[in-house]
């Protein structure tokens, strides 16, 4: 199985500290945010990493390089900044990935879980998301959970930004700007959505709180 992050982002609410850093490359714990996303795909058994790029693309790719670092081989998808939106940028990439499905990781988060368990989820028809409990700042949640099925019902859980997909959900869409959430419906009206939820640690690393807190917790991890 393949992976690919999403790390095309402008990182607005971290700014000024994206005004020259990109977000994936901000410091968390002595280590860029992305490079604890890596490292975990690495440890979880995989060897190709998909990577989409737009802001400051030139500095990720430059810092990754090949992927040697952590024992990885990364292929680049570069797209223009703002252009194509998350679920536009994996249809970009997806010449770059398998027919089979593959994992799908945003380079905005930091947890906790265990990457292993991406290689065990079905997304043969349709994909297999992680659930996290909602943070203080998205409080109305995402998706129910419904005997492992992802489901349009309270109470509701948040998307983690992980999950495993079938490249035909993207296939399926316009080559135009649309965002993931646009592939997950689709998915669950077909019934084809499942998920689990990760009880652990979780941070969305989009503010400046935010980042301070995952940089304590990789320290203590």
């Amino acid at each position: 199985m393949k992976a690919m992050i999403l790390a095309a982002g402008r990182g607005e609410r971290l700014r000024p500290l994206t005004d020259h850093t990109p977000k994936p490359l901000v410091d968390v714990g002595g280590r860029p945010l992305i490079g604890h996303h890596l490292q975990a795909l690495a440890a979880a058994g995989f060897g190709e990493v998909v990577i989409n790029v737009a802001y400051m693309a030139d500095q990720v790719m430059a810092a990754l390089g090949t992927g040697d670092a952590y024992g990885l081989d990364i292929h680049y998808s570069v797209e223009t900044p703002g252009a194509l939106d998350t679920g536009g940028g994996v249809r970009q990439a997806l010449s770059l990935l398998d027919d089979a499905p593959f994992a799908l990781v945003s380079a905005d988060v930091w947890s906790d879980f265990d990457y292993a368990h991406l290689r065990h989820m079905d997304g043969s028809k349709g994909m297999h998301a992680v659930l996290v409990d909602n943070p203080p700042h998205h409080g109305q949640g995402d998706f129910g959970l419904q005997d492992g099925r992802l489901v349009d019902a309270e109470p509701r859980l948040t998307y983690a930004g992980i999950g495993v997909y079938a490249p035909a959900l993207f296939r399926s869409q316009p080559a135009q700007r649309f965002p993931l959430a646009a592939v997950i419906r689709q998915a669950m009206a077909a019934g084809t959505a499942r998920a689990v939820r990760h009880t652990g640690r979780w941070i969305d690393v989009g503010r400046p709180s935010a980042l301070e807190a995952a940089r304590v917790a990789a320290l203590q991890a």
